[in-house]
């Protein structure tokens, strides 16, 4: 939690950016979640947009900004003697309320600074009854999208729906908080850093675990253990893998194997809950074959290559097109490609090798925002989502302003059902060597290299006191 003044400022924007809208914007928080039966929960984690304005990272509270009046109150329940038998004396919820300047903000109307939970329920069933607009972000929990669903009389399943798709959400509201949460604040680089720290200490213990004969679980198990001892935990579910070709491979069943690459994605939360994301792979031997240095290099490449070219101003599109187009060359100069690599990129042959974006947004969630809707998150009013595989799976095309708070990940990749529906398919505009790949590459794997960028006024620097080690001999030195 940050101090009281930094979400009476927020509210204060929030307020202000939704002037004009009228009516009430309602952020329910999250509840406990069973893992097989009620008090056996899941870790709890709160819903990321209210611990932006409201800072109360416990499970049953809600709250509510009245936009006519600039009333703001906080919903919860205190605890009973049951509860104190269990979890012991606890602060009162007017208490947390006023720690966080509920209430306190200059301007705001005299009211309840906090009420029971079930008061929640009363206050958003009054608006509708009054025909108030009732604004609220695309929810991602199923508790809370029954719970809306019964005071809005609203599709559950709708109000899952994130913008722009959604029909229920409110597009202003959600401008409003993107708007806001983009641009991150001291306060919160300050904590971001922090979690870059903590996943570079996750990574440095994956790197020093990559040994012949080790079960990759066992490196999983020491690079949690990192995160539970001085954060949250994990930023998102880790994946390390020597199938690397699979983007999103969650397994951890195989046996480091000599001549093998192990690629490792994984990031730290803190306990203020802001994320980190990096990616490094590794030469299972300890050493590069040449055929893995020469693609492991061409990665390394395109990584410093984008990141020379963040700045505020140009867009995360251009970025992205001008990596693929590097990567291509590199690619070229192998003899997997053929063609102009600057039209290649244009025609989307890079997504053959690289099928996902240069990067995406981060800060409260390690993929900031794409609960409330991806395209609005990560895209201009002037821009669109378009192109194939790769162009079409970016997260973050915006053009960057100083506190956008981006990966850098570029990946070379050799899938072989994709190469073969791309083979069968005539895809590639006949650019692609697939007698060459079929030969020396289907059983490559995949490569991927990550590191987090804040944009700052003169251009960008990495997240984190230091740096992970990224250059091929830099690797092999470390693992000898």
């Amino acid at each position: 939690m940050f101090s009281k003044e930094i979400y009476i400022n927020r509210r204060a924007e929030l307020l202000r950016r939704m002037s004009g809208q009228g009516g009430i914007a309602i952020f329910p928080g999250n509840a406990d979640a069973p893992a097989n039966y009620r008090g056996n929960d899941y870790k709890f984690r709160q819903e990321s947009t209210f611990l932006y304005f409201w800072g109360i990272d416990q499970p049953f509270y809600a709250a509510v900004l009245d936009l006519d009046t600039g009333g703001e109150t906080i919903f919860a329940d205190d605890v009973d003697i049951d509860d104190i038998v269990w979890m012991g004396p606890q602060p009162s919820v007017r208490s947390i309320a006023e720690s966080v300047g509920v209430g306190e903000r200059s301007g705001a109307a005299a009211g309840e600074v906090s009420a029971p939970y079930a008061g929640f329920a009363d206050y958003v069933k009054k608006a509708v009854a009054q025909g108030r607009k009732v604004h609220f972000l695309p929810q991602s929990r199923y508790y809370n999208c029954l719970l809306l669903s019964s005071l809005l009389n609203i599709d559950a399943q709708e109000l899952n729906r994130r913008l722009p798709a959604s029909k229920v959400a409110s597009e202003p509201l959600a401008r409003a908080v993107i708007g806001m949460r983009l641009v991150k604040q001291e306060c919160e680089i300050e904590e971001i850093d922090k979690s870059c720290d903590l996943g570079i200490r996750m990574h440095t213990a994956a790197r020093e675990g990559c040994v012949p004969g080790v079960l990759e679980q066992s490196i999983v198990g020491r690079m949690d253990g990192i995160t539970l001892s001085e954060g949250w935990g994990v930023s998102f579910t880790t994946i390390l893998s020597q199938n690397g070709e699979t983007l999103h491979n969650h397994r951890h069943d195989q046996i480091i194997t000599p001549g093998r690459l192990l690629l490792v994605d994984a990031g730290a939360e803190s306990n203020t809950h802001y994320a980190s994301d990096f990616t490094r792979t590794y030469p299972c031997s300890g050493k590069f074959t040449t055929k893995q240095r020469e693609i492991y290099d061409i990665v390394h490449q395109c990584n410093e290559f984008a990141f020379s070219m963040v700045r505020p101003g140009i867009s995360y599109r251009e970025v992205h097109i001008a990596t693929v187009t590097r990567m291509l060359e590199g690619l070229k100069s192998l003899g997997i490609v053929n063609g102009d690599p600057a039209q290649m990129a244009l025609d989307g042959v890079g997504g053959l090798f690289m099928p996902h974006g240069l990067g995406h947004n981060m800060g409260l969630d390690v993929h900031d925002m794409e609960d409330i809707g991806e395209n609005l998150v990560g895209y201009d009013d002037d821009q669109k989502r378009e192109g194939g595989i790769g162009l079409a799976n970016l997260r973050m095309a915006r053009r960057l302003v100083p506190g956008n708070v981006v990966t850098d990940e570029p990946g070379i990749y050799f899938i072989p059902d994709l190469i073969a529906q791309w083979k069968r398919d005539g895809l590639d505009r006949g650019c692609v060597n697939y007698s060459l790949l079929e030969r020396e590459y289907l059983d490559f794997g995949g490569i991927r290299l990550e590191d987090d960028v804040l944009v700052t006024a003169e251009g960008a620097r990495r997240l984190g006191s230091s740096r992970l080690p990224i250059a091929s001999s830099d690797i092999e030195e470390l693992m000898k």
